[in-house]
């Protein structure tokens, strides 16, 4: 009978696991070997199958009540339980901002021309208007929830940078406006990121080089959504004034 398996074995299992259902072998293969394996709907499925229920993952646009929209995002974490409406409008999906927690960027490799397209895809996420009204309950009335912050994240097959963490990746990471910022990312032959924000000082790169990096990205994330709580109530009638023509009979 083969011996219990060790945590960092079973961790290294998921990891190989969610290579395959990604399309890439476990740490040796190329970039150029991988180069359109790996799409957004494998990695909105892996969203899909790992993450808690609470979560709807959908590549989606994103829009407030005063008629402002996002460009598109490849995946959008968006809350399943709360979310009053997902509009669909020519097959293309639009989220409300105040239900989004994440947004996600999916590119083949890391660079600085793909970091900053990210950063400019997440900065028309958080540029958006969010609402927040008061929550009537049984116990009383619970006040409007603070915003909190969308987080935004980068995933990739590969890095073009040697090494994948190094002083130009750290370097395009603090080049990223505020509301373009990076918090997490992966790059699944590699490794994993996430940036701590000081008020005026620069980024703080918490890079890990493992050969567990789905494994390890995905518990990192999950953290952070947990962090989040919940989204705040939507003030629903905000949407109606700035989207829907009425004439009084």
């Amino acid at each position: 009978m083969a011996g219990k398996p060790t945590l960092n074995e079973l961790f290294q299992a998921l990891h190989d696991r969610l290579a395959g259902e990604l399309g890439i072998t476990r740490r040796t293969v190329k970039h150029n070997a991988t180069m359109g394996a790996v799409s957004e709907d494998q990695w909105i499925k892996m969203f899909y199958e790992h993450l808690p229920k609470r979560y709807k993952i959908n590549r989606a646009f994103v829009i407030d009540s005063k008629g402002e929209c996002s460009k598109q995002i490849d995946i959008v974490i968006h809350d399943r339980q709360y979310s009053p409406f997902v509009l669909n409008y020519g097959g293309a999906l639009y989220v409300p901002a105040e239900s989004v927690y994440a947004v996600f960027d999916v590119k083949q490799g890391m660079n600085a021309e793909e970091m900053k397209d990210t950063s400019e895809k997440v900065a028309s996420v958080r540029a958006l208007h969010r609402t927040s009204i008061d929550i009537p309950t049984a116990s009383g009335v619970l006040k409007a929830k603070p915003l909190h912050d969308i987080i935004g994240g980068l995933l990739a097959v590969d890095s073009d940078w040697s090494p994948p963490f190094g002083l130009p990746f750290t370097s395009e990471i603090n080049k990223t406006t505020k509301d373009g910022r990076l918090d997490i990312g992966c790059s699944a032959q590699h490794g994993m990121f996430e940036v701590l924000y000081k008020e005026r000082d620069s980024a703080a790169v918490d890079a890990q080089l493992t050969n567990a990096a789905l494994a390890l990205f995905l518990l990192r994330l999950i953290d952070r959504l947990r962090s989040i709580a919940t989204v705040p109530a939507i003030d629903i009638l905000a949407y109606a004034r700035g989207g829907i023509t009425t004439t009084n009979t």
